[in-house]
């Protein structure tokens, strides 16, 4: 799993929006268990969004800088 924004960096634009992509149904899956009652690690649900506004920050960075 990618953990730091030096790994993220090292992704393609393509790479990074399908990990954006992947990331958010997981966390639209981890907000259904929590609305069941069912979730283990609500701390996942916080790790991911920040995790997906990063990629997105970086997203944007690139292409301000084109």
């Amino acid at each position: 799993m990618i953990v730091n924004n030096k790994d993220i960096r090292e992704l393609t634009n393509d790479q990074i929006i399908a990990k954006i992509e992947e990331y958010k149904e997981e966390l639209f899956n981890l907000r259904f268990s929590q609305a069941t009652g069912n979730l283990e690690k609500p701390s996942r649900i916080r790790e991911l969004r920040k995790l997906v506004a990063r990629m997105k920050t970086i997203i944007r960075e690139r292409e301000l800088q084109d």
